[in-house]
């Protein structure tokens, strides 16, 4: 049974970096993409990058590009997520899930999910 666990969140100031990992395990993950979402109070659940476990592809909201960076580790098993130049916008709970197919970018694409695991962005 494919198991997701994220870790890494907190609370930083704005301006400032955090890296946000997702433990996978349970599965075969080069059949899979990774992604990452989040959710703020009282909003829906949007998506935020995606990597491809083969050849590291990856995929970006707008919102985020050029700010956070999506990658993998094989021999750990685990998906992280560089996030920089933060703003009180990006809080938020993080969710690490995992799909069948590349790119996805809706919620409904993706097989399993991790718990979430808060960022707070003070201004």
């Amino acid at each position: 049974q494919v198991q997701l666990v994220e870790s890494g969140g907190g609370l930083v100031q704005a301006g400032g970096s955090l890296t946000l990992s997702c433990a996978a395990s349970g599965g075969t993950f080069s059949d899979y993409a990774m992604g990452w979402f989040r959710q703020a109070p009282g909003k829906e659940r949007n998506f935020v990058a995606t990597i491809k476990w083969v050849g590291g592809y990856t995929n970006y909201a707008d919102s985020v590009k050029g700010r956070f960076t999506i990658s993998r580790d094989d021999a750990k098993n685990t998906v992280s997520l560089q996030m920089n130049s933060l703003n009180p916008e990006d809080t938020a709970l993080y969710y690490c899930a995992a799909a069948r197919m590349f790119p996805a970018t809706r919620q409904y694409e993706y097989d399993y999910w991790g718990q979430g695991t808060q960022v707070t962005v003070s201004s």
